[in-house]
């Protein structure tokens, strides 16, 4: 089958590679019909070149439908449309059962001292062939998959797989009631979902971005909106819009590869592109991150407020400002997104007849899964108004 596979820092193919069969009586195979791109992605191709092999199947958001089943799966049946959750649990154990999916002690990477399992993403996360391609392996499908209706276009349904939940999770973990506001630094898709579901949820939203038309596009859907070509400037416009205060909480839906911090970007290319064990180590042991949007969520939150981070950040030594967190009482949240936590909560939305989230206003740029290669440069560049990839093996 073809599929979209790592082969060095910034080398992304469409590649034959063999089909995924069923190895355990859990799985199930699901023929891919939608996978996207998220930005998430891109710090494969950029930052975690250590813990990346040559071949793997990239991508961890895909939908699809049910080709072969496992001996033991009950609950999906081949014939079944369904999303694939982006994070790989058992449903059973202590963790799942407090709903923390992504700590899943049956799919934890204990070798690393990391979480459950996840697609495509890194040996790190269990290098698990991922969805950009025309099947993938679910494993403990009857846990995982999630099936939907026939009816409806795959924009309704596939961005359940990571980017709603995780944009849902940030608002949740920010604990703002109805009126008050929210900041949310970055309008890539996480965080046009977080000022949707924001807006739906009756906050007041703040958003800062340096694209144009991402900023358009949350403006159509209700948010206030600011250009982030300057940082001092954007947290004066946070402090003039909340009477001095700063918004009740910000969601930093950027992470590591945020704008600024031009040597720690250097650093970052520099180990990503590097390969065998000294970089490995050195990503574990002395990685930092960009902290400019982490930084800028810290200082325009109001005091006692709470930063609720969906960004990825993996520095082990990053310099965050303690000191400041401490003195202004901050709650901070962060952590990957335990999807299944959340998906009854929002395929009903998905699926309301007026899209209530405008899910079907996201995708900017629909392509075959051939063109993975020139959408992932597009996407990483913000050219051509890109916001959404979605590609259709």
């Amino acid at each position: 089958m073809r599929a979209v596979t790592w082969h060095a820092a910034r080398d992304v193919r469409v590649t034959d590679v063999p089909d995924p069969r069923i190895l355990e009586p859990t799985d199930a195979i699901v023929r891919v019909t939608a996978t996207a791109i998220c930005g998430s992605d891109l710090h494969l191709i950029d930052v975690f070149g250590p813990f990346m092999h040559r071949g793997d199947v990239l991508g961890h958001e895909a939908m699809g439908i049910v080709e072969e089943v496992g001996a033991a799966v009950t609950r999906v049946r081949v014939g079944d449309r369904v999303v694939v959750p982006f994070v790989i649990a058992c449903g059973r154990c202590r963790m799942c059962e407090l709903g923390l999916t992504t700590q899943c002690e049956t799919t934890q990477n204990t070798e690393h001292g990391t979480g459950a399992s996840l697609y495509g993403y890194t040996e790190l996360y269990g290098q698990v062939p991922g969805g950009q391609a025309e099947a993938i392996r679910v494993l403990l499908a009857d846990a995982n998959l999630r099936v939907v209706g026939a009816d409806l276009p795959d924009e309704r349904y596939l961005f359940l797989s990571d980017i709603l939940p995780t944009a849902w999770q940030a608002v949740k973990y920010a604990g703002v009631e109805p009126g008050g506001t929210i900041g949310i630094l970055g309008l890539g898709p996480v965080g046009q979902l977080s000022a949707r579901a924001a807006r739906l949820l009756g906050l007041r939203v703040l958003a800062v971005d340096p694209v144009v038309e991402r900023r358009l596009m949350a403006e159509r859907h209700g948010a206030e909106v600011h250009g982030l070509d300057d940082a001092a400037e954007a947290l004066e416009w946070f402090r003039r819009g909340t009477e001095g205060r700063g918004p009740d909480a910000v969601v930093d839906a950027v992470g590591l590869e945020a704008h600024g911090n031009p040597v720690t970007a250097l650093m970052q290319n520099v180990t990503g592109s590097m390969a065998g064990g000294v970089a490995k180590s050195a990503m574990k042991h002395l990685g930092v991150d960009r902290m400019a949007a982490l930084d800028l969520a810290t200082e325009a939150v109001r005091r006692g407020g709470t930063v609720s981070v969906a960004g990825v950040y993996a520095g082990a030594v990053d310099p965050v400002n303690l000191m400041r967190i401490f003195d202004k009482q901050l709650t901070m949240r962060f952590g990957q997104c335990n999807v299944q936590r959340w998906l009854d909560d929002l395929i009903g939305l998905a699926e309301r007849p007026d899209d209530p989230l405008g899910l079907e206003d996201l995708v900017t740029h629909p392509a075959p899964l051939e063109q993975a290669a020139e959408m992932y440069e597009l996407f990483k560049q913000k050219s051509s108004g890109c916001i959404k990839v979605v590609l259709k093996p």
